[in-house]
């Protein structure tokens, strides 16, 4: 069976005994090293490695020496074949360095380009923002690709962030990381500790029980950042108001209140009675387990597709759509919607 050892993060200095332990054993059995590796590295390996080509082409009883990510992308690879150390291990050591790599970028690029080394936490994380708005909708694209290209994009934003912190003396990418884990680890007893959750409802009423202990002198409303786009504001507020028990029992008086309010609006037409039918809107999007932000992006998503349809069917029988009387307009936008489905939008 292929083992595959991995080397650490690649350099000299870095390589674990137990690889070279593994490599000296290796007696008869051929070393394979991947290319590029490292000529200091190589000679350190004790053996004479053959270079890594395809991967079918490695037989059955030989080792691969890689760095861990290469190993891990190998060992993903030969889902068969031992590794060293343990899959789990490695993979925990590959994401390590992987993510040490992207912050040293950052850390070369805050000391090297022009336009980096301006930046401020205050500059960047309109960014930042930006950013999460365009993973949320490569994940309602259903686009993995995608996807993982704007995670990318967002986690570089933490790494900046983080950097900017470790100028100033407030902690580091490492730091941020081990406090954020302690704190998960703190709020799952019912994975790390002897709690019992028996549904993701318990789960998140554990959860906000905790943190309103972890900032009781904050109040009701804690971490509710005035700055959050109002959708988000409005969500978090009632999430926060939920967690002490103010909240509707169910969709049925949530839909109950925010007919009441459309009424209120019919009656007095005005941009508060306007602002509490919204606010009615978020509270039922709580209470249907949907996001309200994601669900008025997929709104207007649909919105799109189908006047862009009703466009083009317009221009097939002649006619220009901005051109058009507002009911020809609606006509259209009517065929429109009955050709263009939600999923499509």
């Amino acid at each position: 069976m292929i083992r595959i050892v991995a080397l650490g993060p690649g350099d000299p200095e870095s390589v674990p005994a137990a690889a070279l332990a593994a490599l000296a054993a290796a007696g008869a059995v051929p070393v394979y090293a991947v290319p590029g590796l490292r000529r200091d590295t190589r000679r350190l390996l004790g053996v004479r490695p053959r270079p890594l080509g395809a991967l079918d082409a490695v037989p059955a009883r030989a080792v691969i020496a890689a760095p861990d990510a290469e190993a891990h992308r190998i060992a993903l690879a030969l889902p068969d074949a031992l590794t060293l150390p343990d899959r789990a291990a490695l993979r925990g050591r590959a994401i390590g360095a992987e993510v040490a790599f992207l912050a040293g970028v950052g850390r070369r690029l805050r000391r090297d380009c022009p336009w980096d080394r301006e930046q401020t936490a205050a500059t960047i994380v309109p960014h930042t923002i930006e950013e999460a708005f365009e993973v949320a909708e490569a994940v309602a694209a259903g686009d993995p690709a995608r996807q993982a290209d704007e995670i990318g994009d967002l986690l570089f934003q933490s790494v900046f962030l983080a950097q900017l912190l470790e100028e100033q003396g407030h902690g580091d990418l490492g730091r941020v990381a081990r406090a954020q884990g302690d704190k998960l680890v703190s709020r799952h007893p019912h994975v790390y500790g002897d709690a019992v959750a028996e549904s993701a409802g318990r789960v998140l009423e554990e959860w906000e029980r905790r943190k309103r202990e972890d900032r009781a002198d904050q109040g009701i409303f804690h971490d509710l950042p005035p700055g959050l786009p109002a959708l988000a504001y409005a969500s978090k507020a009632q999430k926060r108001a939920a967690s002490v028990g103010f909240a509707f029992a169910g969709p049925g008086p949530a839909l109950d209140k925010l007919t009441e309010e459309v009424g209120e609006l019919a009656a007095r037409p005005g941009a508060d009675e306007l602002g509490d039918v919204l606010f009615a809107c978020v509270a039922l999007a709580r209470e249907l387990d949907a996001d309200p932000e994601l669900a008025l992006r997929a709104a207007a998503q649909r919105f799109r597709a189908r006047v862009e349809r009703a466009a083009a069917l317009a221009a097939a029988a002649g006619a220009r759509f901005e051109d058009l009387a507002p009911a020809d307009q609606l006509a259209w936008y009517a065929r429109a919607k009955a050709e263009v489905s939600p999923a499509a939008g």
